[in-house]
C-alpha cells in the first residue's frame, strides 16, 4: 500500500522536532502543517493541539518524528525520536530525516501495536503551504458526469486544500513570540501583513456605517409613495438610467453592509463589486473631464440640431419615395397618401419640437456630463435613453405600421378560416368547425379581397419602418451590452489571476523530484490555475436585461405577423 506524505517545503531546513498535521486515513495520506522543535513537553503541546483542533474543527495531532542531522549530530537523538512514537501513539508513526547535503531523505514508518507490520510504498510530497493556505480549490465545470475516479481525485485534493486553510490559527505564531512551544512553518519568520491594509480596515468600519445610512435614506426615498404615482413610476419602470442606478444602488448594499462573508464566494462577489464600482466610476469621471474641456459640450450641441434636421429631412425624402411609385411596385393610391400625409406630419410636429429645445440643449448636455461622475454605464444609459427620445418618431411609425399590418394579417387570417368553413374558439383556444350562411360568406369575401388588395402598400410601410426601428435598437443593443459587459465583469477575479494565478485553483500537477532505488520517491505539487474563460464563467455578477431574450425564431415570426419587437416592458414581467 502507498503511503503519501504532503510535506511543506518551508520545513525543509527546520530543525529536528516533531511532525504535527491531519491523518486522512481513508488516502492513507499524512499532511504535515508544521515543525515543533525541542525543547518542548509532552503534555503542553497535546495541550496546544487540542485547543488549535477546538478552534479549527481539524483533527491535529503529532504524526511522526523530523531529523536535521546537519543540525543535530547526536547518534542518540535518532533512538530519542523514536521513543517519542510511544508518548504520542500515533500510528503509523513516520520518520523523516534529511541526510545532511544529500538531496535523498530518508522517510520510514513504525507500526508498533502491529502484530504484522507491513513494509509501505512512500511518496514524499512538497507543496508551497503559502500558496496552499492562499488558494481556493474549485471544483470541474464541465456539466457532463464525471468518471468516479476524476470525482474521487477531486475529493482527495479538497481534503488536502481544506486542512491547511483550516489550519490557519496554526500559522499565526512565529519564533518571536514567548510562548512554550516553537513551531516551523510558512510565517514562522514573522506573519504576513501591512500596515495600509490594517489602517483601512480600520477606516472602513465609520465609512460603511455612514454610506449604509445614506443607502437606507436613499432607499427609502425610491420606496416612499411619491415615486410609484404615475408618470414617476412610469418613467422609472422605462428609462435605462433608473434601471441602471437601482444596480448600482444594490451594489453598493453589497458592498457597505457589515455582515461578514460566510464563504469564498460571497467574498469574491463583494470585491469584484467593489472593484467593478470603482473602475466605473474612474472610466465616468475621465468620460467628464474629457467633455467639459475645450468646451466640447457646446461644439456637441450645436451639432446635434443639424444631425437631427438631416435625419428629419432624409425620413421627408423617404416617405415621398413611398408615395409615388417605389422600385416600380404600383401601391393603392388614396391608402398611399393617406399614409405619406400622416407620417410627414408627424415628422413636422418632431422638427418643431426639436427647435423648440434648441436653445436648452447645451445646458441639457452640460448637467447630463454631470451625470458620468455616477460611472460609465450611468453615462451610456443616459446615452441610450437620449437616442430613444430623438427617435421616439421613429418608434411611432413603427408602432403606427406594425399596427396596421398586424390588424390586417390577422384579418385576413380570420376570413380564411370562413372560406374553410372553419372558426377560432377563444375559451377552448383551437379551431372548430362552423357553418356559415350565404350573406356571410359574401361579407366575408368582400373583406377578404379588400385586405388582400391593400396588404402590399400596408407591408411596403411596415418593412422600410421596422428596418429603420431594427437599426435603432441595434444601436442601443450595442449600447447596453457594453453596460451588461461593465456590469457583470468579475474584474478582481481576472487581475488575481493574471497577479496571482495560484490563489484560484482548478487543480494541481505533480513534477518528479528525485527517484532511487531504497529511497522514497520525491514529488513537487505544484498549483494549476483556472483559465481565464472558468474565471469569468464561475464569478460573472449577475445583471438585469432591458429588453427580452427572444429567439431567432420568436424574432423571425414577430416580424412576420406584425407583433411589436423589443417593447418596453417592466423589468421581471413575464415573456412571451
Amino acid at each position: 500500500m502507498v503511503l503519501k506524505v504532503f510535506f511543506p517545503s518551508c520545513c525543509s531546513s527546520a530543525e529536528s522536532g516533531i511532525l504535527i498535521g491531519r491523518w486522512i486515513s481513508e488516502q492513507n495520506s499524512a499532511v504535515i502543517l508544521a515543525v515543533v522543535h525541542f525543547p518542548f513537553i509532552p503534555v503542553q503541546v497535546k495541550r496546544y493541539l487540542s485547543e488549535v483542533q477546538r478552534v479549527t474543527k481539524v483533527s491535529v495531532s503529532v504524526l511522526g518524528s523530523w531529523s536535521n542531522s546537519k543540525q543535530e549530530k547526536e547518534e542518540s537523538l535518532s533512538e530519542f525520536l523514536e521513543d517519542l512514537g510511544t508518548i504520542f501513539s500515533h500510528e503509523p508513526w513516520i520518520q523523516i530525516s534529511k541526510e545532511g547535503n544529500s538531496k535523498f531523505w530518508s522517510c520510514s514508518t513504525l507500526q508498533k501495536h502491529s502484530d504484522s507490520p507491513k513494509e509501505e510504498e512512500i511518496i514524499l510530497v512538497y507543496y508551497d503551504q503559502r500558496k496552499v493556505m492562499l488558494s481556493h480549490l474549485h471544483p470541474p465545470l464541465d456539466t457532463a458526469p464525471c468518471p468516479d475516479h476524476k470525482a474521487d481525485d477531486a475529493s482527495k485534493l479538497s481534503a488536502i486544500f481544506d486542512t491547511v486553510a483550516k489550519s490557519k490559527i496554526l500559522f499565526m505564531t512565529d519564533r518571536y513570540d514567548d510562548g512554550p512551544i516553537k513551531l516551523t512553518h510558512w510565517q514562522s519568520d514573522g506573519v504576513e501583513a501591512s500596515i495600509i491594509v490594517e489602517l483601512m480596515k480600520q477606516a472602513s468600519v465609520p465609512a460603511c456605517m455612514l454610506l449604509t445610512f445614506l443607502l437606507s435614506l436613499i432607499s427609502g426615498i425610491c420606496r416612499s409613495r411619491v415615486l410609484k404615482f404615475w408618470p414617476l413610476s412610469f418613467l422609472w419602470s422605462k428609462l435605462s438610467t433608473c434601471e441602471q442606478l437601482g444596480h448600482r444602488l444594490q451594489h453598493l448594499q453589497v458592498v457597505s453592509s457589515n455582515k461578514k462573508a460566510q464563504n469564498q464566494t460571497q467574498l469574491m462577489r463583494k470585491a469584484n463589486i467593489f472593484v467593478s464600482l470603482l473602475i466605473d466610476v474612474a472610466l465616468g469621471i475621465l468620460l467628464m473631464s474629457w467633455l467639459y474641456r475645450k468646451n466640447r459640450i457646446g461644439h456637441l450641441a450645436d451639432t446635434l440640431i443639424p444631425v437631427a434636421d438631416h435625419v428629419a429631412e432624409e425620413l421627408q425624402d423617404l416617405l415621398q419615395w413611398l408615395m409615388g411609385a417605389p422600385a416600380g411596385l404600383k401601391m393603392n393610391r388614396a391608402l398611399d397618401q393617406v399614409l405619406g400625409r400622416f407620417f410627414l406630419y408627424h415628422i413636422h410636429l418632431w422638427i418643431s419640437y426639436i427647435h423648440l429645445m434648441s436653445p436648452f440643449i447645451e445646458m441639457i448636455l452640460w448637467y447630463v456630463g454631470l451625470s458620468s461622475c455616477l460611472g460609465l454605464t450611468v453615462a451610456l444609459c443616459i446615452l441610450s435613453d437620449i437616442i430613444a427620445l430623438l427617435t421616439f418618431h421613429i418608434y411611432c411609425f413603427y408602432v403606427y405600421g406594425a399596427r396596421l399590418y398586424c390588424l390586417k394579417i390577422y384579418g385576413l387570417s380570420s376570413l380564411w378560416r370562413l372560406f374553410r368553413g372553419k372558426k377560432w374558439n377563444v375559451l377552448r383556444q383551437r379551431v372548430d368547425s362552423c357553418s356559415y350562411d350565404l350573406d356571410q360568406l359574401f361579407i366575408g369575401t368582400l373583406l377578404f379581397t379588400i385586405l388582400l388588395f391593400l396588404l402590399p402598400t400596408t407591408a411596403l410601410y411596415y418593412l422600410v419602418f421596422t428596418l429603420l426601428r431594427l437599426l435603432v435598437v441595434i444601436v442601443q443593443g450595442l449600447i447596453h451590452l457594453l453596460v451588461d459587459l461593465i456590469n457583470s465583469l468579475p474584474l478582481y477575479s481576472i487581475i488575481l489571476r493574471l497577479c496571482r494565478s495560484y490563489r484560484l485553483a482548478a487543480g494541481v500537477k505533480f513534477r518528479v523530484l528525485e527517484q532511487q532505488d531504497g529511497k522514497p520517491l520525491r514529488l513537487l505539487m505544484q498549483i494549476n490555475p483556472l483559465s481565464y474563460g472558468s474565471v469569468v464563467q464561475t464569478y460573472r455578477l449577475p445583471t438585469y436585461s432591458c429588453y427580452p431574450k427572444d429567439s431567432w425564431t420568436s424574432l423571425c415570426k414577430k416580424l412576420f405577423l406584425g407583433e411589436l419587437i423589443y417593447p418596453w416592458k417592466h423589468k421581471g414581467e413575464k415573456q412571451d
